[in-house]
Formats: structure tokens, C-alpha cells, sequence
């Protein structure tokens, strides 16, 4: 029997010469596959206008309204103020300016405070647990609790422990160690600044060592080596290898912890019970008591929009110059 000793491929002939060649198919471009792209990104812009964007422009209409508990029922009835809400709760010469600036003054060394004490344990615990050791991925849940835990559950516990006559850190301190003569009040008085800065600063830690841990795997081990050989003790590959390498990662994390932490309504909230004493009032408690205590919706109003403008400065700030300094490095 004869066989064919035609190539498989025989019949895929090659194109003569001067013969137009074939242009390869192109896939139908209709109106459904142009308006794939804007459906798949139609729930994020949804949720993203019912939760920021409409709230925020009705934050700002609420700031130009006398919008008392005499118009709260029907805002239509609210007189149009304009600008008086800013102009009576930024005046500094009148009470309820001094009392904001009270609290952005309070608010500031809060933030600035407990941004520094949780980046210095954050790069603490991530420089320890660096290296493999026996017990290293017991120790790193142990230090990740405070944050995996619900913010209500870890501030009313704080809220106990602190407690003058039943508070555990009392009962430590007082009767167990004797350091102290008698029970201090850790939650009113010049107290409950520290208490609050402790507080927020146990729940912050962890989310800085997270992060500056992430940071420290992409750092080459290399770098540690050449230093050792070149004779360099821990603290100057610390100054030299690890914070210069950590630069990106410290960047993002100062300013996000800087954001979170300004803004913090939870934490002071459930510690103090909604009324802060004065040491530890807060600028979003003090908007709080402004906007719900007093029926006052329209300064409350002004009062979140200038601080929506402070740190969107803030923010533009900070990116400006870090932006600035790296171009400079590079």
C-alpha cells in the first residue's frame, strides 16, 4: 500500500509573491466589551460616593446652616448662615475658639506622641524577630494581638484596669509593689493624658511592627554581611543598612499612623465615657460634644470640615517634601 509522504503541513501553502498578505483578525470591539472596564469599576465608585463623597459634600452644606435642634427635624427650615459657623468657631478671641485651639494643641502632641512611641517599639520588635529563633512566631501572634483585636473589647478592658479603687494597675502598683503611697485617679485629671497616649499606644504598635516587619524581609542579607566584615557594630548597620532601606516603608507608615491617630474617635470615646476631661479632650471628641451635646450641628459641621482641610494639607505637605528628598537622593 502506498503512502503519502506529503508533509502534514503540505497544505499550508506559503503566499506567492506579489500576492497582499493576510491581515491578522481583529477581535469585535462593540458596546459591551467597551463598557466591561466602567461595570467592573461601578460597585467601588457606588460605594465609594454613599460612603465619602455624598457625606462629605453634606458635611460641608450642613457648615453653612444654623442647623440647631430647633431645624433638625426639617433642614429646609435652617437659615443660610454662609461662613458665620467658620468665622465663630475659628475666632481664637472667643470661647469657643480657645477651646477648639485647646484641643488641636492637645490632639497634636497626642498624635505626635503615640506616632513616635509606636514606631519605636514597631522597629524594635521587627529588628528583634528578624532573625530565626526558637519561639520567634509565638512571640510575633503575641505582639500582633492588641491589634487584632476589636477596638470596644481592648479600650473597655483598658477602662477597667484603670479604674482608681478596682482598676488592676492600681492594685499592682499600690498594694502589690508599693510604689505609690495612695490610689491616683487615671482617667480624670492631668492622668488621663497618659492613660489615653498608653491606651493608643498599645493599639498602634502592632500595626508599625506589621509593617516595618513586611519592610525588613525585602532588605538583602548581603548588605549585613558586607557591613559586618567591614567592622560594623549593630547600631551602625542599624543607622546604615536598615533605616535607609526601611525609607519607603516609613514613609507611607509615619503618615498613615499620623492620620488615624489625629482622627481617633474610638479610643478616647470608650475610655472616657464620650465626655473627656480636659487634659485628654481630643479635637473629634470636642467635635462630638460640639455637634451632640450641644445641639450645634452646624459649628460641629465647620468644625470637621476645617480639620478635613488641615490635613489634607498636612498630607500634601509631607508627600511635597518626602518627594522632594528622595529626588535629591536619587
Amino acid at each position: 500500500m502506498a503512502t503519502s509522504t506529503t508533509a502534514p503541513d503540505a497544505d499550508r501553502r506559503e503566499p506567492r509573491a506579489g500576492s497582499p498578505a493576510r491581515k491578522p483578525a481583529r477581535r469585535p470591539r462593540g458596546p459591551r466589551r467597551s463598557l466591561l472596564p466602567y461595570l467592573l469599576l461601578a460597585p467601588a465608585i457606588l460605594l465609594e460616593l454613599g460612603i465619602h463623597v455624598i457625606p462629605m459634600v453634606v458635611g460641608v452644606w450642613m457648615s453653612m446652616l444654623e442647623l440647631t435642634q430647633f431645624h433638625i427635624r426639617d433642614w429646609s427650615t435652617a437659615p443660610f448662615v454662609g461662613w458665620e459657623n467658620y468665622r465663630a468657631t475659628l475666632d481664637l478671641n472667643s470661647a469657643a475658639g480657645k477651646e477648639l485651639l485647646h484641643s488641636f494643641w492637645i490632639t497634636l502632641a497626642y498624635s505626635v506622641l503615640s506616632v513616635g512611641f509606636a514606631w519605636l517599639l514597631g522597629i524594635s520588635a521587627a529588628v528583634v524577630l528578624q532573625r530565626p529563633f526558637r519561639g520567634r512566631a509565638i512571640l510575633r501572634a503575641l505582639f500582633l494581638t492588641p491589634y487584632a483585636l476589636p477596638v470596644y473589647a481592648a479600650v473597655i478592658t483598658w477602662s477597667f484596669l484603670l479604674q482608681r479603687d478596682t482598676g488592676l494597675v492600681n492594685h499592682v502598683l499600690v498594694d502589690q509593689l508599693g510604689l505609690l503611697g495612695e490610689r491616683p485617679f487615671w482617667l480624670i485629671g492631668d492622668n488621663s493624658f497618659w492613660s489615653l497616649l498608653v491606651v493608643s499606644v498599645w493599639r498602634n504598635w502592632p500595626f508599625a511592627f506589621l509593617c516595618l516587619m513586611a519592610g525588613l524581609q525585602n532588605v538583602p542579607g548581603e548588605l549585613y554581611e558586607a557591613a559586618a566584615i567591614d567592622g560594623a557594630g549593630f547600631w551602625r548597620r542599624l543607622r546604615s543598612v536598615t533605616l535607609p532601606m526601611l525609607r519607603p516603608v516609613n514613609l507611607v507608615l509615619l503618615l498613615v499612623l499620623f492620620l488615624w491617630t489625629f482622627n481617633d474617635f474610638n479610643t478616647p470615646f470608650v475610655l472616657f465615657g464620650g465626655s473627656a476631661p480636659e487634659q485628654a479632650d481630643l479635637i473629634s471628641i470636642h467635635i462630638y460634644r460640639s455637634s451632640f451635646k450641644t445641639w450645634d450641628f452646624g459649628s460641629g459641621s465647620a468644625m470637621s470640615v476645617a480639620l478635613l482641610l488641615f490635613l489634607l494639607v498636612v498630607s500634601a505637605v509631607y508627600l511635597l517634601i518626602t518627594n522632594r528628598r528622595r529626588d535629591d537622593h536619587a
